[in-house]
């Protein structure tokens, strides 16, 4: 594992490629960390042609016209369906067309802004316990091991809550082998090769999805026989969309444990990255945790109470910045097309490298370095900063992940008290999100 001097205040970065990758070495390099093989020179370009068809955009005005304009529906690349399809099925990440657009109709009311105050009481509680155990706890964290825990428990909250046949503790369990496996990249994926060729996934297990489906489909259908009358989790809100607009068990399945995957992977990240730059910047944190006094000094957080928050926002949003958990995605051209100077031909893989764009030298000031207050003055150009993408297929779930970070965030920094340990920072890697390398072990203690 590689790593980075603590004594400088710049945030760790990710090691890209320095010199040209052919195709295996691509495919090679990409089932271990998909960042190994971004060019570096996307950080100081706006436009890298890579090998055979391969196009790495960082240019605002092309991504912009790819994912808002005329490519704004180019499906999905191949390669990202063979990765994770067997996880999600043909949930809203991966479907296309009519199946895609019936989908994203069905569900956006779930996110919208009046269902967040519900759901923000149960991230509230599950931050209470995190800042609880750290007050009762050795005075040191590993920030990668406690964010995903907090995350899983407000999955198990918003999502599995009610069940009586299956324990809490079964459910994170169950959670945490699903997302592992779901981790592991295929070579012969990225590489494109025939389906019907061995995968080495093949030779493991695929219960970690197969108890998970089963999980979900049994958690739908009690939750529908309960017939609650007014909503107390997300579980319920889904439930009640879909007495709008029917759908089969088996799509619902497959949305579940899309929206638990999209859910927990990036607000764990953020928040792990999150807890670090405050570590690394000490006075940020300080003016953070005023702020957060000011408004919620002891009751729980509320939706309503992270909207007075605007420092703590601009935190999270230049967390993402440097570290966005959609690291990169990946679009098949499916027509020809010409944007500014660069010309598109159909079956063009055209890749998304946000963590270069959001670090581009071109489009930011000082893009190395940890500046919230960048988000406290004046507007980002559209398409320079897309942590949860853009166009028809923006995330879902940006609000939910948004609200979810910031409280969480907020009930633990007003008791805790983050710094450097002396342990060295693991980089960032990337393989189904971007996470730390290793173990990210920060001070935790009592806040004055």
């Amino acid at each position: 594992m590689t790593e980075q001097p603590l004594f400088d205040a710049t945030p760790i970065t990710a090691q890209l490629a320095t010199k040209p990758v052919g195709l295996l070495k691509f495919a090679q390099l990409a089932g271990r960390n998909m960042l190994e093989v971004i060019p570096d020179e996307t950080l100081r370009q706006k436009y890298v042609r890579g090998p055979l068809n391969i196009h790495y955009f960082c240019d605002p005005d092309i991504i912009t016209e790819l994912l808002v304009g005329k490519g704004r529906y180019f499906p999905k690349a191949k390669f990202t369906k063979d990765i994770i399809g067997s996880a999600v099925g043909n949930g809203l990440i991966l479907s296309e067309g009519d199946k895609w657009r019936s989908q994203r109709h069905r569900y956006s009311p779930l996110f919208a802004a009046r269902n967040l105050p519900l759901l923000a009481t149960h991230f509230a509680e599950t931050g209470i316990e995190v800042a609880d155990s750290l007050l009762e706890g050795h005075g040191i964290v590993d920030v990668t091991q406690m964010a995903p825990a907090s995350t899983l428990t407000n999955i198990s909250r918003v999502i599995f809550s009610g069940n009586e046949e299956v324990s809490a503790e079964e459910i994170r369990a169950g959670l945490k082998a699903y997302f592992e496996y779901i981790s592991r990249i295929s070579l012969f994926d990225l590489m494109q090769l025939p389906k019907w060729l061995p995968r080495r996934k093949w030779l493991q297990s695929n219960a970690p999805v197969t108890n998970m489906r089963n999980l979900a489909r049994q958690v739908i259908v009690e939750r529908r026989s309960q017939n609650r009358e007014e909503p107390e989790d997300f579980l319920d809100l889904m439930i009640a969309a879909l007495e709008e607009d029917f759908e089969d068990l088996e799509t619902t399945v497959d949305n579940l444990l899309t929206f638990v995957v999209a859910g927990h992977e990036t607000s764990a990240n953020a928040l792990a990255w999150g807890y670090y730059l405050l570590a690394l910047h000490p006075r940020m944190q300080n003016r953070i945790r005023q702020e957060i006094r000011k408004i919620t000094p002891d009751a729980p957080v509320t939706y309503e109470d992270v909207q007075h928050m605007p420092l703590l926002r601009a935190h999270i949003k230049e967390t993402l910045r440097l570290y966005p958990s959609a690291a990169f995605f990946a679009r098949d051209a499916s027509d020809d097309l010409q944007i500014k100077n660069v010309t598109i031909s159909r079956g063009d893989a055209l890749f998304f490298p946000v963590y270069s764009l959001h670090r581009n030298e071109k489009l930011w000031d000082a893009p190395e370095s940890y500046r919230p207050e960048r988000f406290l003055s004046g507007k980002i150009p559209r398409g320079q900063y897309i942590p949860f993408g853009d166009g028809p297929r923006i995330c879902l779930g940006a609000q939910y992940a948004e609200t979810e970070i910031m409280v969480l965030m907020a009930s633990v920094l007003r008791k805790i008290t983050f710094s450097l340990s002396g342990s060295l920072i693991p980089r960032p890697v990337l393989t189904f999100t971007m996470r730390p390398e290793g173990p990210m072990i920060l001070n935790a203690r009592p806040a004055p």
